[in-house]
């Protein structure tokens, strides 16, 4: 009864000018985080007023957009480099505004027709498809480097060398996986949202994946937010303010998210070179600053820094066991409890799978002239990080499933709990 009257209400607007309300309150969001936290990183010193362009490219590549870099130094000298890394604090910034902006008006009813939800995440992948073509022509600049007062310096002078470097985005690619991440977003956000309305035909498949969906998106968040204390209390009590807010303001899900997977026993391959490093305590760019691939897991933190980080253990323990008991709580009452495991296990691999594709990062970029120079500190480095994915997605199930028949006891215990006090 409850849900025809609701689909009965009349449907809430959602034309042309609230999509562009919400792709506007996203790009605002991502240029917002991403401008103040390049300019907590020093980013406003780079020469050529190519700050705009920046922040441009910042944006592009927090939606999956490409940005390639290039290099000319003359016919006696080479660049190279190359960038893959996604700034999800940017990222997380415009999903949560994106999302919330397009389930605004499927609230408040359980119905919502198939070419009504169509149209409308249509008007919005339109206006996203004309932003994204603006930022990607904004994102790119070129603009010359300093040979130092050193060897290469000399040869530059000698040859008259002015190296140019640049960055331009790639303007199909960007546009293409900028679309497959708003539709990611929107699904997300759907399944997601308890309240918001479904077709009438997908109703029975919502309380089999929307109270996990829900949970794994709280658990991310959670991560995020204690992530974000400890962060403040570094920044608070060993300096290094500044810097500690362009991690806030950039990386601080990368950071946390990697920490989550770190906890559950994943291992990471990295290795960081020359003048780069990662956007993270200073540990983690110790185990990783080695001649060769580093391995990053919690037996080489625990080597390198003491026992102080299997709490990362403990923290996703907690973690998984209020998100299991959340989602069990939030399900009907007669699931059995291997029903629970499973699809919690589910939800944690690809909430796992989510990271591992998003949290990798790949940077290098090399100059040389004559030869000399190439990979020289100053001027050169590399920073490489990746998951080991099958292990990560394995140890995700079975975390799931530990933590799903664990959570169906308690929330079961408290519902027996419940009725014998309502007794």
């Amino acid at each position: 009864m409850s849900a025809r009257i609701s689909s009965d209400r009349p449907a809430a607007r959602h034309g042309w000018p609230q999509a562009l309300v919400t792709v506007l309150g996203g790009l605002v969001a991502m240029g917002a985080v991403a401008a103040l936290g390049l300019w907590a990183a020093g980013a406003t010193d780079l020469p050529g007023g190519s700050f705009p362009a920046v922040v441009a490219a910042t944006v592009v590549t927090a939606v999956g957009g490409t940005v390639e870099l290039s290099g000319d130094a003359g016919a006696l000298a080479g660049t190279e480099g190359g960038l893959t890394v996604i700034p999800l604090s940017v990222t997380l910034a415009g999903a949560l505004v994106v999302g919330t902006g397009f389930l605004r008006p499927l609230r408040r009813r359980a119905v919502a027709g198939a070419p009504e939800l169509a149209g409308w995440a249509a008007r919005i992948a339109v206006l996203w498809l004309l932003a994204l073509l603006g930022l990607a022509l904004a994102a790119r600049h070129t603009f010359e480097i300093s040979l130092g007062d050193g060897p290469l310096g000399d040869l530059g002078e000698l040859f008259g060398l002015t190296p140019v470097v640049g960055f331009a985005a790639d303007v199909p690619l960007t546009v293409l996986i900028g679309l497959v991440w708003l539709a990611g977003v929107l699904v997300v956000a759907l399944l997601a949202s308890p309240g918001a309305a479904l077709p009438a035909g997908l109703l029975r498949f919502g309380p089999a994946v929307r109270p996990a969906a829900h949970t794994m998106v709280r658990l991310l968040l959670a991560a995020v937010v204690i992530c974000l204390v400890v962060a403040l209390f570094v920044a608070a009590t060993r300096g290094h303010a500044v810097e500690t807010f362009a991690v806030i303001l950039l990386g601080l899900p990368n950071v946390a998210w990697l920490a989550l997977t770190v906890g559950l026993g994943a291992t990471w391959d990295g290795r960081v070179e020359g003048p780069f490093g990662l956007p993270m305590p200073h540990v983690l760019d110790e185990v990783l600053r080695t001649p060769d691939v580093s391995a990053l897991n919690l037996g080489t933190l625990v080597e390198h820094d003491g026992g102080r980080w299997w709490w990362l253990l403990v923290a996703d323990a907690v973690l998984l066991l209020a998100a299991a008991f959340l989602t069990a709580s939030a399900s009907p009452a007669g699931v059995p409890a291997w029903r629970h495991a499973v699809r919690m296990a589910v939800a944690l691999a690809l909430t796992v799978l989510m990271i591992c594709l998003m949290a990798r990062i790949s940077a290098r970029i090399g100059l040389s002239v004559l030869g000399i120079g190439d990979l020289g500190d100053g001027f050169s480095g590399q920073v490489l990080l990746k998951p080991r994915l099958w292990t990560a997605l394995g140890l995700a199930l079975l975390w799931g499933l530990v933590a799903g028949f664990a959570g169906a006891w308690l929330a079961r215990a408290v519902r027996r709990r419940g009725r014998g006090a309502e007794r």
